[in-house]
């Protein structure tokens, strides 16, 4: 049985209820194969819930907010105070550990930091006034790094990932702090981040990502989760900028979809984002001979 830190109290509860309904299923290769794919659509939604909620936010108040932000509250103020109810709420009702909290926060702070940089050097721009803000950045938007911070340290959780042949720590550490520096230093130096996908490809090509659905473990190459993660990324921040919540210069007259070259951005973030969950919770080898990988044990796993 896993330790009990892979599970809030909530999921616990989730996942006895969701084994008693799916373990009375008829085993067969193709219900098998469906359960499969249910459960792993429900895990990923599981891991979406603050990203998501978020994004469903800034698709409401893009909506149904007056034009001009003429209430009492501004649109970006909204958006704020309801980022932290939803964090305290998660909290509060056990969606979320607490130990994913502290990797929640430090996204909130670095992806802060970057913001500050990058609206003051015309990146990007936020169109709206509002009060809760560090410069040209409303403290909602440090939220929307927060919310891939939830997501990274949730899946991790959930799906119980393992990773097979995972590069020593510390040159992870120093890849992701030479990414983040690129974010900044391009404006001024040489952009050196086709250097950093030579480094990521060098650094974690054999890695393998060893995780559990329901009954079975399946495995990916990490190179290719990387791919895939910033692909829905990218899919949210066109979300975000048709709702106008944030701007690319391009989208100022009329709105269009954010280039794919972000999608090269999203990629080295999703370097950052493992390595900044590692330092909370350390990469797991998968063994196969591992007592838990027992077939007593796979109906015991999180669901």
């Amino acid at each position: 049985m896993q330790p009990d830190r892979h599970f809030t109290g909530l999921e616990k509860r989730i996942d006895a209820a969701a084994h008693r309904f799916l373990a009375g299923l008829p085993r067969h290769r193709i219900s098998d194969a469906l359960v499969e794919f249910l459960v792993f659509g429900l895990k990923q939604a599981w891991a979406c819930l603050f990203g998501g909620a978020m994004l469903g936010l800034l698709i409401l108040t893009r909506w149904l907010w007056p034009e001009g932000d003429a209430g009492l509250v501004t649109r970006y103020d909204f958006l704020f105070l309801s980022a932290i109810l939803l964090q305290l709420a998660m909290l509060i009702f056990r969606l979320e550990a607490w130990e994913e909290a502290k990797v929640i926060l430090i996204f909130h702070v670095v992806g802060t930091a970057m913001e500050v940089f990058k609206t003051h050097a015309g990146s990007w721009v936020y169109p709206e006034a509002n009060f809760f803000r560090i410069g040209g950045v409303p403290l909602f938007s440090g939220f929307m790094y927060a919310a891939v911070g939830s997501y990274m340290a949730r899946i991790n959780r959930i799906f119980d990932i393992r990773l097979n042949h995972y590069p020593p720590l510390w040159t992870t550490v120093v890849l992701a702090g030479a990414i983040y520096v690129n974010f900044f230093s391009h404006h001024f130096l040489w952009d050196i981040r086709w250097l950093l996908f030579a480094v990521t490809f060098a650094l974690y090509w054999r890695t393998t990502m060893h995780y559990r659905v329901f009954r079975f473990r399946h495995k990916m190459p990490l190179l290719v989760a990387f791919l895939l993660t910033a692909l829905f990324i990218w899919i949210a921040e066109n979300i975000g900028t048709w709702s106008r919540a944030w701007l690319y210069p391009n989208q100022h007259d009329a709105w269009v979809p954010v280039s794919l070259g972000k999608l090269g951005s999203w990629y080295l973030l999703m370097i950052i984002s493992v390595v900044l969950v590692t330092l909370v919770h350390r990469p797991r080898p998968y063994v196969a001979e591992d007592r838990r990988e027992s077939p007593a044990a796979d109906m015991k796993e999180m669901t």
